[in-house]
């Protein structure tokens, strides 16, 4: 059989900077999406206020031991496939294309819904600072300042975005420390108690509710995967920092929570949080401070929301590329920026949407932290679970085929263990998933979400197998990335045609 191949041209515009971020900058965009001082002060509080249990701790530990184990065989899978695509590319490869399609089709929305929703939470933020100082600044107006930096740093360098996040991980960090610091110096009854580290409340009914809250605190760690093509050597790069990524998260959020059961008392901890709610960390902390590091908290508790604003831009981005780049989305998505090789259509139509959505928002006066922050940001950690879910099953299968040098415990007992785990707590989401927003036993929102989310998984399938039919050439590239490279047979002739040979072809797509 004859063989022609090729040759590959130079395109500018087709690949995403290289060689910009190493393990420190990686990790920034892991933590950031986790928001760790935005989960302490937010999240923790109200699962002591709206749970009632004392094992908000313990159960922090658990999803970080769990999201551990998916990281595992996450990492040891990225050490092999280089790919801003992550999930969907992850999917694609051990569950197949047309799963993985579907899989694309999940994080489309689900990572823009979390980027939308915490304009939400910072909007409402920020107005409540300024009405501090005198200045009554609606929240979508706030909202919007936020939303333009964004929009104008996800078309910049990446490692300007990682610089930035440094910047603003370091003082959120340190902050935690010192206020987690002045908590457990101050104990109640003069006693130090570790008794909310005890596994027992873990048995009790409660335990799928606290499972399910904790693990949304993670959600954005896998950001790290996201950046493979711009860190440096990423085959290390990516697997080191989102091992870091999970444990500080997970360290920082464990740590915290325990700390305020410190100050409080175990027994009281609950009835304190539910007074307090938003503001627990700074009432128990504000007695024992100058005023200055408690006004210094609530501004790193906006800057927090807005790295991960940052953080979620920038993996949107980077997923409608790689969905460009391979055809799945128009190959207009599949270009960057000539100067920064940023995500051009990428991160402009995230942007574009976000702004939308808000102004619809702001137009019929909802209440922002319910139905901005609380809603878009649960209904898409719905999305990034189910996501987790597939991709641990989807290692699996990918070294089921070979096991490509790993041991068994990367390639078969640690991927296993997460699947089966991960699959406890999202039967545990789907269940409760009314109760998680707050919605009455009889709305239709407690088993609507997931419907869509499974009929919008169901469209991407369906356009798999069209694309299979009718360009079986971008069929086969779904998943490769920047590197794959598209066998396309004919009667006696063999062509190898790499991906980025003639991008945007009279169709629209690569061929």
């Amino acid at each position: 059989m004859a063989r022609k191949e090729l040759a590959e041209p130079d395109i500018v515009g087709q690949a995403l900077a290289k060689n910009r971020l190493g393990v420190p900058s990686v990790v920034f965009f892991g933590v950031a999406g986790a928001a760790p001082l935005t989960v302490i002060i937010g999240a923790i509080s109200a699962i002591y206020a709206i749970i009632g249990s004392t094992a908000v701790p313990i159960a922090y530990l658990v999803v970080a031991g769990i999201l551990s184990l998916f990281t595992i065989g996450f990492v040891a899978m990225s050490r092999h496939i280089v790919n801003s695509g992550a999930f969907y590319s992850y999917i694609s490869h051990g569950l197949g294309r047309v799963i993985g399609v579907g899989a694309a089709f999940v994080a489309l929305p689900a990572y823009s819904l979390m980027q939308v929703g915490l304009f939400g939470l910072f909007g409402s933020a920020a107005s409540g600072i300024l009405s501090q100082f005198g200045f009554k600044t609606p929240w979508y107006a706030c909202a919007i300042a936020a939303w333009l930096i964004v929009a104008v740093l996800g078309l910049l360098w990446v490692d300007l975005s990682g610089r930035v996040l440094a910047i603003l991980l370091v003082a959120e960090i340190s902050i935690v420390l010192i206020y987690d610091l002045v908590m457990v110096s101050h104990p109640a009854n003069g006693h130090v108690s570790f008794a909310t580290f005890s596994p027992a409340p873990l048995l009790t009914p409660v335990v799928g509710s606290l499972l399910v809250l904790a693990i949304a605190g993670f959600v954005g760690f896998e950001a790290t995967v996201v950046l493979s093509e711009e860190a440096k050597d990423p085959k290390r790069t990516i697997a080191r920092a989102t091992h870091w990524a999970v444990g500080l998260a997970g360290l920082l959020c464990a740590t915290s929570a325990w700390a305020m059961s410190v100050t409080t008392g175990p027994d009281q901890i609950a009835q304190v949080a539910n007074a307090h709610r938003t503001d627990l960390v700074f009432f128990l902390v504000g007695p024992h401070l100058p005023v200055a590091l408690v006004d210094i908290g609530y501004v790193l508790f906006l800057t927090s929301v807005f790295a991960a604003l940052l953080a979620f831009h920038a993996a949107v981005a980077r997923y409608q590329f790689a969905l460009g780049r391979e055809g799945v989305l128009p190959g207009a998505w599949g270009r960057t920026h000539p100067r920064t090789g940023a995500p051009l259509l990428g991160s402009v139509t995230q942007s574009v949407l976000a702004f939308g959505v808000l102004s619809a928002y702001a137009a019929a006066h909802a209440e922002p932290l319910v139905y901005v922050f609380a809603w878009l940001t649960t209904i898409g950690g719905l999305g990034v679970l189910i996501l987790m879910w597939a991709t641990s099953a989807a290692v699996i299968g990918f070294f089921a085929k070979h096991r490509r040098g790993e041991n068994v415990w990367r390639a078969y007992l640690a991927p296993l263990l997460a699947f089966l785990l991960l699959s406890v707590v999202l039967a545990a989401t789907l269940i409760g998933f009314g109760e998680l927003l707050q919605v009455s036993g009889s709305s239709p929102f407690q088993w609507l979400i997931p419907v869509l989310y499974l009929a919008v998984a169901g469209i991407g399938f369906v356009w798999a197998l069209i694309m299979r039919a009718a360009r079986p050439e971008v069929y086969a590239a779904i998943g490769r990335g920047a590197d794959g490279r598209v066998s396309i047979l004919g009667d006696d002739t063999q062509v190898i045609r790499p991906l980025h040979a003639d991008p945007v072809g009279a169709r629209g797509y690569p061929y």
